[in-house]
């Protein structure tokens, strides 16, 4: 069973940075791809950023130039950096990998946005 867990999302004031992270409970050399989701109330859950295994990333065109994905095999993990953040980047964020045709999330992490 892999189990996912983030952290670094909290308030933030527009034109501010986070770097959310996740951190896998197994070794995430075989997860491919490993990326993050969002999820604002009422409205369905979408792709943010995602990276596979020969580093090829995709970005909503939403965060477009605003974020950064990563991972680092060696710490289990994966990270995302948004940086000048807007109001409507308020959302729980969601970290994900597929690995063996499995997808695994983790619990969330809320980002608020201030204007």
């Amino acid at each position: 069973q892999v189990r996912l867990v983030e952290s670094g999302g909290g308030l933030v004031q527009a034109g501010g940075s986070l770097r959310l992270s996740c951190v896998a409970s197994v070794s995430t050399s075989s997860f491919n791809p490993v990326g993050w989701y969002r999820q604002a109330p009422g409205n369905q859950r979408e792709s943010v950023a995602q990276m596979d295994d020969a580093g090829t990333i995709e970005y909503a065109e939403s965060v477009k130039g605003r974020a950064t994905i990563s991972r680092d095999n060696a710490k289990n993990a994966h990270y995302l950096q948004i940086d000048n953040l807007k109001p409507e980047d308020t959302s729980v964020y969601y970290c994900f990998v597929h690995r063996w045709g499995s997808t695994y999330w983790g619990r969330g992490t809320q980002v608020t946005v201030s204007s």
